[in-house]
């Protein structure tokens, strides 16, 4: 018995070459379709897939002389197998599995259509030239759409709201299969395929692995122990890998079942709330105690839904919450799901073999623990940031101390050329000396720190830095304006100091732009940059006493939206930090800031790190964020709420003409401060 197969190489189908190279299933020959592009990234995953030993090169295989991998091409007519291959191929095909097409939710509709619908006809077309007996389609039970109810095996127009696309070309890929009459056809459709029940082996975060980071999140955020509200929805149907290759293999060799469909799903469908709370328990997190159905949300008039989420902040709020918990805004449009699976045909047949689906509750803890191993991004953090740094000049200024010297520490250990300047000469070389040692400790990393003495509020310094920067270096890839300074001062008490407004432009606004604006050619000729702002959470919130320090920081922001405009095609990116409370020299004068959360130095460089990475236009804090919400939808609601923390909080904790300390914070100020941890008050 021969056999061919698209998407062989990928995750589930290198699983059913292992599983059909078994003695049990008689197959000779497997021809694998492949790229030629692909085709050494293609050995690779097959090797690591068929091997029983780590490492071991694909012509060393066993069971190599089985394999035969064919030139072609998904998009191309007849798959792009040549006439010669189809000539020698004729005849020799007993199954055809075509397992190849793009399974995600969020992939673009036209490249759905493309893969999913054109590619099924070319796979057609090439089952007909090769004149194989069986072809055998990788569907999905999205191809049913959102049916109300229990969908069954024999059932297809009845499918209902294929308004997505991944829903609509699943379906009308089967309708293709169906509709052509020269080759006899099986179809399979699995629910979401996971990761290996044995071992939780899997390939990419998919389907409920959205949702692991947000768990992970709450289990450090919070103890086990304490019982959460969440959402109750619809039903999830979940099947390990191993599960589908089996029996699918199974199906696929057994005689006249062509014209049949399999549902390869678990008979047990699980209600959203109760799926969440698997995998909590599985990672130790919190769980959802009590659960509110999600149906009530349908309750609210469209209307009103559309002009909520149609804000801007509120749609940048729900963006930058979703993507720092890595769950995709699309996925919440499939929370109450509507449609159960009966898969009594295929389970008539897998019964008599003994193929079981294993129990998600015995194996959901071998998920969690493979994706937090080797799937969770904060894996790849250092990875990325050295593909995006290493070798690259990045200029932080402000650099001598607090976030500037933690982020110049962090990128020079990536492999960054890092350029620091400040005013203060000796604490800049203190700097230096500190980088370059902790740096030296890195075998694989040599150290490459530079610094510039240098006052960025006066023309010449600035001038006289950049002619050494580009003379010594050759440019700048990236830009920190770290360097800042702040005033914490009611605007009644500052009727007389309007110098406070003008030194703290001069150095968070005018500093800025003037670095900026010397940066912006050196970037161009190197083909691009990026731009990076330390702003702060008091933009977003309007924090009282801060009048004189937002401002400046909103005027840089400004600026910089406006140059972004001007400079997307010159492939210059500008991203604002809105940067809530750290440790810093610069708020050591407060002492009320001792008493309430803040941010360290390092964990404030690892915002800077995840912009260069990300390139957001924004990236703040879940609670910076929420006051921009609050400050569209209602700007009074934002005012009060601050004004009662300014007539909470004292004008200031050190008097300035005696140095006598105010008295320590009483617990409702250290109870609000923690409450709004990270807004400066």
């Amino acid at each position: 018995m021969n056999v061919l197969i698209t998407g062989g190489t990928g995750f589930i189908g290198s699983r059913l070459v292992r599983e059909l190279l078994k003695p049990e299933h008689d197959c000779d020959t497997i021809y694998l379709l492949v790229r030629p592009s692909s085709m050494e990234k293609a050995q690779l995953q097959l090797a690591k897939v068929l091997s029983p030993e780590p490492d071991t090169p694909f012509d060393d295989l066993p069971f190599r002389h089985r394999i035969k991998l064919v030139e072609g091409d998904l998009r191309q007519p007849n798959l792009g197998v040549s006439e010669e291959q189809v000539a020698d191929l004729q005849g020799k095909v007993d199954h055809f599995f075509h397992l190849a097409a793009i399974y995600d939710l969020k992939a673009d509709a036209e490249i759905q259509i493309a893969t999913n619908i054109q590619g099924t006809r070319h796979a057609v077309q090439c089952a007909t030239s090769l004149q194989v007996k069986h072809l055998h389609l990788m569907s999905s039970i999205a191809a049913a759409g959102w049916y109300p109810g229990v969908f069954r095996e024999d059932m297809f127009d009845e499918a209902t709201r294929l308004d997505h696309p991944y829903f609509s070309t699943k379906h009308e890929s089967e309708r293709v299969v169906r509709e052509q009459q020269d080759v006899p056809w099986r179809i399979y459709r699995p629910s979401f395929v996971v990761g290996d029940s044995r071992t939780g082996e899997m390939d990419k975060v998919d389907g409920p692995y959205y949702f692991f980071k947000a768990i992970q999140s709450l289990r450090e955020l919070l103890p086990p122990w304490l019982p959460l509200l969440g959402v109750e929805g619809g039903r999830f149907n979940i099947v390990p890998v191993d599960y589908v290759v089996k029996a699918m293999a199974h199906l696929a060799l057994l005689p006249d079942l062509d014209g049949e469909t399999f549902h390869l799903v678990d008979q047990n469908h699980w209600r959203f709330g109760d799926l969440i709370n698997l995998f909590s328990k599985a990672a130790h997190a919190p769980q959802f105690q009590t659960r509110i159905n999600a149906r009530m949300f349908q309750f609210i008039p469209p209307a009103v839904q559309k002009t909520l989420l149609s804000t801007p902040p509120v749609n940048q709020f729900m963006d930058e919450l979703l993507d720092s918990i890595g769950i995709p805004k699309a996925l919440f449009g499939f929370i109450n799901w509507p449609t159960k699976y009966d898969d009594r045909s295929a389970r008539k047949y897998l019964d008599e073999a003994g193929i079981q689906v294993p129990e998600l509750d015995r194996y959901a803890w071998r998920l969690w623990d493979y994706w937090e191993r080797h799937l969770d991004p904060a894996l790849k953090l250092n990875e990325t940031l050295e593909s995006q740094v290493i070798g690259k000049n990045v200029l932080i200024t402000g650099g001598s101390s607090g976030i500037g010297k933690a982020t110049a520490m962090a990128l020079a250990q990536a492999g960054a050329n890092v350029i620091i300047c400040a005013r203060n000469e000796e604490k800049l070389q203190a700097a230096h000396a500190e980088i370059e040692a902790q740096t030296s400790q890195k075998k694989d990393v040599q150290p490459k720190i530079h610094s510039f003495n240098c006052d960025i509020t006066q023309e010449s310094d600035v001038a006289d830095m950049f002619g050494r920067i580009e003379n010594q270096l050759g440019g700048v890839d990236f830009l920190i304006n770290n360097a800042g300074h702040s005033i914490r001062r009611s605007v009644m008490n500052s009727l007389d100091r309007i110098h406070d407004f003008e030194r703290t432009i001069n150095l968070n606004y005018m500093a800025g732009v003037r670095v900026t604006l010397k940066c912006l050619p050196l970037m161009e000729k190197r083909g691009g940059g990026q731009i990076i702002n330390i702003s702060s959470i008091g933009v977003l919130s309007n924090a009282p006493r801060f009048s004189a320090y937002v401002a400046s920081k909103a005027a840089l922001e400004a600026f910089s939206r406006c140059a972004a405009a001007e400079l997307a095609d010159h492939d210059i990116r500008f991203t604002n930090i809105n940067m809530p409370l750290v440790r810093t020299p610069m708020i050591a004068p407060t002492t009320l800031y001792n008493h309430v959360p803040t941010l360290s130095p390092d964990e404030a460089a690892e915002l800077v790190l995840k912009a260069i990475i990300d390139k957001p236009e924004r990236l703040a804090t879940k609670l910076g964020m929420l006051a921009e919400v609050v400050h569209a939808i209602s700007p009074r609601a934002l005012q009060l709420i601050m004004n009662t923390a300014f007539r909470l909080f004292p004008e200031s904790t050190t008097n300035a003409a005696t140095g006598e300390k105010d008295k320590t914070p009483s617990p409702a100020q250290v109870m609000f401060a923690t409450l709004m941890s990270g807004v400066h008050w």
